[in-house]
């Protein structure tokens, strides 16, 4: 068994397990596995193992990686500028880091030119911290009263990102106000159903707290 195989089922048990706490199925979370700086063959082998939803931070890696690795369904999961948005739409089947409006009025007329329906996430930067991305609730709520003025789109749930603490139970308020936002989103609108939230060294607790979708890179790439 290698260090990738081990480190698959290690991630999946981990994730069960966290799913069972909270007394939801495991079945319920998806595991995203970000491909950035990731060489091929341990791509590939992750693929192999049932990995097949893979992430990257940045559209250039992901058409560089695309032609090489068959069958793999991408999601986008850093800051995407607006200059990469035509490389991104029709390609990711998911972008999880739509941060403003500006951003989702580029997907979405990029999406009409290519006629097609660009499923996305807004990205809410619910602990207010100055260096990572994201809407504030209330651009947030700006944003979502303005959907209907971009049928190209479709909008699928929210993304955020904890702080690095130390202290990863510091992580827990976050997750549970996002999944309360991500609940009333769900109350107020269709086809919600993605709470992206959770890394390597937090997804447990994100899982505990509501998580659909983890996006993990070196828990599961990384030789331990």
């Amino acid at each position: 068994m290698d260090h990738v195989e081990r480190n698959i089922a290690a991630v999946r048990a981990r994730v069960a397990e966290a799913a069972l706490r909270s007394g939801r199925a495991p079945e319920e979370v998806t595991i995203v596995a970000v491909s950035k700086f990731v060489e091929l063959p341990l791509i590939r082998r992750a693929m192999e193992l049932g990995m097949d939803i893979l992430a990257e931070n940045r559209v250039q890696e992901m058409e560089r990686k695309r032609p090489e690795l068959p069958g793999a369904r991408w999601h986008i999961i850093g800051h995407l500028q607006t200059n990469k948005v035509k490389q991104a739409v029709g390609t990711a089947e998911l972008i999880h880091s739509v941060d403003s409006l500006h951003l989702l009025e580029a997907i979405n007329k990029r999406a009409a030119e290519i006629n097609v329906i660009q499923d996305m996430l807004l990205e809410v930067n619910i602990s207010l911290e100055e260096s990572k991305y994201g809407l504030t609730i209330e651009e947030f709520r700006g944003i979502i009263n303005k959907l209907k003025d971009y049928p190209s789109v479709r909008l699928r749930g929210i993304m955020t990102m904890a702080p690095n603490f130390e202290d990863k139970e510091l992580c827990r308020p976050i997750f549970r106000a996002a999944r309360e936002l991500y609940m009333n989103l769900r109350s107020e609108l269709e086809g919600i159903d993605i709470l992206s939230m959770g890394m390597s060294g937090d997804f447990e607790i994100a899982v505990e707290e509501g998580a659909t979708h983890v996006r993990i890179g070196s828990a599961i790439f990384k030789a331990i």
